[in-house]
C-alpha cells in the first residue's frame, strides 16, 4: 500500500472549480441583494400619521 504525505495531496482543478463556482455565486447574491435593497421605500417620521394625533 502507498502511503501519501500530508504535502502530496491537493485539491486539484476540480476543487478549485468548486470554489470559484461558489464565489461567483456568492458576488452575484450580494449584486442581487443590493439591487433589491436600494427599491425599499422606508416611511419617514411625517409620512406616517401619528395614532396620537388621530385620537
Amino acid at each position: 500500500m502507498t502511503v501519501l504525505a500530508a504535502g502530496e495531496v491537493s485539491p486539484g482543478l476540480l476543487g478549485f472549480l468548486v470554489v470559484a463556482a461558489i464565489g461567483a455565486a456568492l458576488y452575484l447574491l450580494i449584486k442581487s441583494m443590493n439591487k433589491q435593497m436600494g427599491r425599499i421605500t422606508v416611511p419617514r417620521d411625517g409620512d406616517v400619521p401619528d395614532e396620537k394625533k388621530a385620537e
